[in-house]
């Protein structure tokens, strides 16, 4: 195995790690807080100040790591995470909870940010695709392991709290024992929101959609499976096959986005996602099987969307501007994805726990709604269109520079837009 290989294991490695205890982390907040009867628009403004803090961290991270580097960004974020997770289980503040959430969003973005400009700067252009691939089968196996890990221990107490910090220091050792030279810093790409709002609207839509869809499952999603009658093994189950789904449903997709009108594809995922929400609107409490069918069906169409989006929009946007656009769609996701959980906390308090599909199932109306494949003329689509689809990793585990590991995307250009051109020391 070629020596690149084996540093792409190492930083795959603690990718795999950090997901496992986010996900692990996630959920059981998520069913913690359940248990004590905490309101659920509470149990969803976690995940929204998660999406907030990543938000955040995407600004800050560029500067942290500019002025000790990327080893000691990494490390020091790592440690605020470990110890944030542990402090979890030490203070019994919901206040509290929502700024230790913050600090792990901002703290993991950062880390995220590390990792890819790593992984980018260690691939040359032959490797990018497999790369890319890589990275991205290591955020959703990461997520899965970390819903199953629930299993391993059958109550909700401190013990769960452990086996994420664990999983959190032990993805500071591949990145800290590494004996690369260290990428080069990287500033923020601008984010041009009134030009990508003229040219690319339909996708903005639809990735926004996305980012509401996607946070109200992962902040409330154990709510619902737990109402359901599932116990804290067979909600990990649950939120497992869910996102397992997302990760199976890529290379299928890829196939028909580069033989399918992509807009049209985007309504007909939207219809489907509409048709499959129903069942468990309707549904109080299914059986455990039919539960993880149905969730599997909207896991293949929920996590689909984001990927069918920037799909579409790289075929109307140059080349030169894919970085700004990969900002772009990644703050819209993390805005909707910031509102979602809210929105649907609020709402399952008035009308039950199924509110989470019946929200999804209104998400996905007005997306087949305002998805109009006529509109897309082609006046501004790239000669190169449709471009090879590339399935994306969801903004849990990813960063604007994930625009460097996409081989659609001019290695020539990310490094004129992101990377910082240092002064010459006088």
């Amino acid at each position: 195995m070629p020596r690149a290989l084996v540093s792409f294991t190492s930083l795959y490695a603690a990718t795999l790690l950090m997901l496992l205890g986010s996900g692990l982390l996630s959920t059981y907040l998520a069913l913690r807080l359940s248990a004590n009867e905490v309101a659920d628009i509470w149990i969803g403004s976690l995940m929204a100040a998660n999406y907030l803090g990543l938000v955040i961290g995407g600004k800050l991270g560029h500067k942290l790591i500019a002025r000790v580097g990327h080893v000691r960004a990494y490390v020091a974020c790592g440690g605020l995470v470990t110890a944030a997770v542990l402090l979890h289980g030490l203070i019994d503040n919901l206040g509290a909870w929502f700024v230790l959430r913050l600090l792990v969003g901002l703290c993991m973005m950062c880390q995220y940010m590390v990792i890819e400009s790593w992984l980018n700067e260690q691939a040359d252009s032959q490797q990018r695709g497999m790369v890319f691939s890589g990275y991205m089968a290591a955020v959703y196996l990461g997520l899965v392991l970390g819903q199953l890990a629930l299993g391993l221990e059958s109550g909700l107490g401190i013990a769960v709290l452990l086996w994420v910090a664990i999983c959190f220091a032990l993805a500071l050792v591949p990145v800290a024992v590494t004996r690369r030279m260290h990428p080069a810093p990287l500033v923020p790409a601008p984010l041009e929101p009134l030009f990508f709002v003229k040219r690319i609207p339909q996708s903005l839509i639809t990735v926004a959609v996305s980012g509401l869809v996607t946070g109200a499952f992962y902040g409330l999603g154990p709510v619902y499976a737990s109402s359901a009658g599932l116990d804290t093994a067979q909600v990990g189950q649950f939120m497992g096959v869910c996102i397992l789904a997302g990760l199976v449903a890529q290379w299928p997709l890829g196939k028909l986005s580069d033989r399918i009108d992509r807009a049209r594809l985007i309504r007909y995922n939207a219809l489907l996602l509409l048709l499959a929400c129903v069942p468990l609107l309707l549904i109080k409490e299914p059986g455990f099987l039919l539960l993880l069918l149905m969730a599997f069906a909207i896991g293949l169409l929920q996590f689909t969307l984001y990927p069918l989006a920037v799909a579409l929009a790289n075929d109307h946007v140059e080349a030169e501007r894919r970085v700004s656009l990969t900002a772009m769609l990644l703050v819209t996701f993390a805005l909707g994805a910031c509102a979602g959980p809210l929105l649907v906390g609020g709402l399952m308090a008035f009308f039950g726990n199924n509110t989470l599909y019946g929200f999804s199932l209104v998400c996905a109306a007005l997306l087949a709604l305002l998805i109009r494949p006529q509109a897309v003329t082609g006046e501004h689509q790239v000669a190169e269109a449709p471009l090879q689809h590339q399935g994306m990793p969801p903004l849990i585990g990813s960063s604007p520079l994930v625009a460097a590991l996409d081989p659609r995307v001019d290695e020539a250009v990310v490094q004129e837009q992101m990377v910082d051109q240092q002064p010459p020391a006088s």
